[in-house]
């Protein structure tokens, strides 16, 4: 293994504040599984010759973030490619644009996440860009969840230089829809008492079914992390956003009952998902202590 790999490494799991027996664990992933998984898609980049989108979809705290910089650093300095990782939450609609969406299709869509509050045209024209043979220099939107809109442009991801790989990241990548039968019966208080005439989640599956299939269909291999239980979800979104409050000042990060009620707009797509799971490229199985249990093709 590369020693400038190993440094890099490292320091980006300290700066995540994973230390103790975590780190031991991640250190043993990296040769058992991250280093691996990153060969297949070095393998597969080669054979293309053009750049690669990699999606890594799963549910909420699962840990799509972290893993998506891990391979990024091991791509970059194992296999000398050009990597730019970004995020489906970095082009949540603005607020204003979703207080507009709440006031016309349903109050629900105020909430940014589920499908329909994400700036569609705008992921479609910058993946299609980053993989065009007649790449143009583009702006990767930010956003600042403490503040539930976006940054101000200034501080947008500029890339110049036409990547390699591309780890494109997002709880919802490779979502199937659902049929109406399976839209009838709320999956929680959420949509039983705001969603009694079920036109929110009509609306966000109508979503799936044509502006996000679109987005779907440019993504090269998906990648899926599956959680043990839908139950871990909950467990593990609670505890990243108590990472958050240690790292951010502003007094708006959620609480934990704000965050149970935060996940329920999610619960109906991430259990279809974990359904639907054989669909993908690569499934990454976790155990009840986060880590890599296995990896199926």
């Amino acid at each position: 293994m590369a020693s400038n790999l190993e440094k890099n490494y490292s320091q980006y799991l300290k700066k995540q504040r994973i230390f103790g027996q975590a780190f031991k664990n991640k250190l043993i992933q990296l040769k058992n599984f991250y280093i691996p998984i990153c060969q297949n898609i070095y393998n597969k980049y080669k054979k293309s010759n053009n750049t690669l989108i990699i999606g890594l979809s799963g549910g909420q705290g699962s840990g799509k973030s972290t893993m998506a910089q891990i391979l990024k650093i091991i791509l970059r300095d194992k296999f000398s490619l050009n990597v730019v990782c970004f995020s489906i939450d970095d082009f949540y609609k603005t607020k204003k644009e979703r207080v507009l969406m709440s006031q016309k299709v349903h109050p629900l869509f105020l909430t940014r996440g589920v499908p329909g509050t994400h700036d569609h045209k705008m992921i479609y024209s910058s993946l299609k860009n980053l993989k065009s043979k007649n790449f143009k220099s583009l702006r990767i939107p930010q956003f600042d969840k403490s503040r539930d809109n976006r940054k101000n442009k200034k501080n947008w991801i500029k890339i110049k230089k036409k990547p390699n790989i591309i780890i494109f990241e997002g709880w919802c990548l490779g979502a199937k829809p659902q049929t109406f039968h399976d839209l009838k019966k709320p999956v929680n208080l959420l949509e039983k008492k705001r969603d009694s005439n079920k036109s929110w989640r009509i609306k966000v599956n109508e979503e799936l079914k044509s502006n996000y299939k679109k987005i779907f269909k440019l993504i090269d291999n998906l990648i899926y992390l599956k959680v043990p239980s839908y139950n871990h979800v909950l467990k593990w979104r609670l505890l990243q956003e108590k990472k958050l409050r240690y790292s951010n000042k502003s007094k708006n990060v959620m609480n934990n009952k704000q965050i149970k009620n935060f996940i329920m707009h999610f619960e109906r797509v991430t259990k279809s998902m974990m359904k639907n799971i054989k669909k993908n490229d690569v499934i990454i199985n976790l155990d009840n202590q986060h880590k890599i249990k296995s990896i199926i093709n």
